[in-house]
């Protein structure tokens, strides 16, 4: 699934579970480490971060859960597939992101992953859980104006 838009970003990946499970607060964009092998695999769109999460270990940002598959042709050299991945801030970024953790309830999830000018990025979310009501009521909207869309269409 991999798609160009105007501004030369080639989407890998969406995380389009992070919009229905959270509210997003805040975007930031951020570079990733990764082994050669990863970025092989990575341009061939064989990565998934639907249920990832970053989290802080000694003033670093880690990504969590994301899943990048083996590459075949890797042989002796290859990774492991769900090992924790460094995320690549600015220090001044990293203790914002972190003050913002720190809060209640609030947490750092992955929404795209992408290529810009040949480097891999990732795009972050500082984001809230939605409770079940929450959700609901997004899916009652969606389908709310999916019908009216129908009627406007029929009557026209």
């Amino acid at each position: 699934m991999t798609k160009k838009t105007n501004a030369g970003l080639k989407i890998i990946c969406l995380n389009r579970k992070a919009s229905f499970n959270y509210f997003f607060y805040d975007l930031l964009e951020a570079g990733i480490v990764l082994k050669g092998s990863e970025i092989k695999s990575v341009r061939n769109g064989k990565v998934n971060i639907a249920d990832s999460y970053a989290i802080e270990k000694k003033g670093e940002l880690f990504l969590i859960n994301s899943h990048i598959s083996s590459y075949k042709e890797a042989s002796y050299s290859n990774h492991s597939p769900n090992e924790e991945r460094k995320l690549l801030l600015n220090k001044r970024e990293i203790n914002k992101l972190i003050g913002k953790m720190q809060r209640d309830g609030f947490t750092i999830v992955p929404t795209k992953m992408y290529f810009k000018k040949g480097k891999a990025k990732i795009e972050l979310a500082v984001a809230k859980g939605k409770k079940q009501f929450d959700k609901r009521a997004v899916k009652k909207n969606r389908d709310w104006n999916r019908d009216r869309a129908r009627y406007v269409r029929k009557s026209s």
